[in-house]
């Protein structure tokens, strides 16, 4: 009889602890989720401008390594020209689609980037733009230009660009290049053969 009462009290124990550790589990776990406020679904125009593209011209080495072609790419909209400008940056470091020769750095990101009245845009990128570029003035000039080309072809509130690097005014990305001063759009560095 002895025996039988310690193997009740012990079962009652086990019952019990199990019983505590399922109710705990229950107002940790289950319960807080009862009361959290469900998170609003998206607002559809927060929807669209997350997933809306746009057609942008850019410019990649054209075959013959002299000068920059023109191809057209989809890119993320962004709402207004300060963040449109921005997407175009990204997308033309980024690295190219197949068959196509970037003029820009591999690793080559985007920090930020300013317009100022007037036109202007402050294109900063990182260091890799000016420490990975493999010199020469050619290239220089084709990295140069491809930012410059990709922002005043595709928006008009862009007249012209000064390159920043690494948060800093450079005088030149590997010697050749003055990039004291903004840089306009020059044609004559575009080829329109795609052969």
């Amino acid at each position: 009889m002895i025996v039988r009462l310690q193997v009740s009290r012990s079962a009652r124990v086990v019952a019990l602890v199990t019983a505590a550790g399922l109710l705990s589990v229950f107002l940790f776990l289950v319960v807080p989720r009862w009361f959290q406020p469900k998170a609003a679904p998206p607002a559809p125009e927060q929807v669209q401008a997350a997933t809306r593209k746009i057609h942008v011209t850019l410019f990649y080495v054209s075959p013959d390594g002299t000068r920059l072609v023109p191809i057209e790419r989809e890119v993320a909209f962004g709402e207004g020209p300060v963040e449109q400008a921005k997407r175009i940056v990204e997308a033309q470091v980024a690295p190219p689609p197949p068959n196509t020769v970037s003029a820009v750095p591999p690793g080559t990101g985007l920090r930020s980037l300013y317009l100022l009245d007037g036109g202007r845009a402050y294109v900063d990128l990182t260091r890799e733009v000016a420490s990975a570029h493999p010199g020469g003035s050619l290239n220089e000039t084709l990295t140069v230009y491809t930012i410059v080309e990709a922002l005043t072809a595709n928006l008009p509130a862009v007249s012209s660009v000064q390159l920043l690097v690494d948060g800093h005014e450079v005088d030149t990305l590997a010697g050749h290049v003055d990039l004291r001063r903004p840089i306009h759009s020059d044609p004559a560095w575009i080829s329109h053969d795609t052969r």
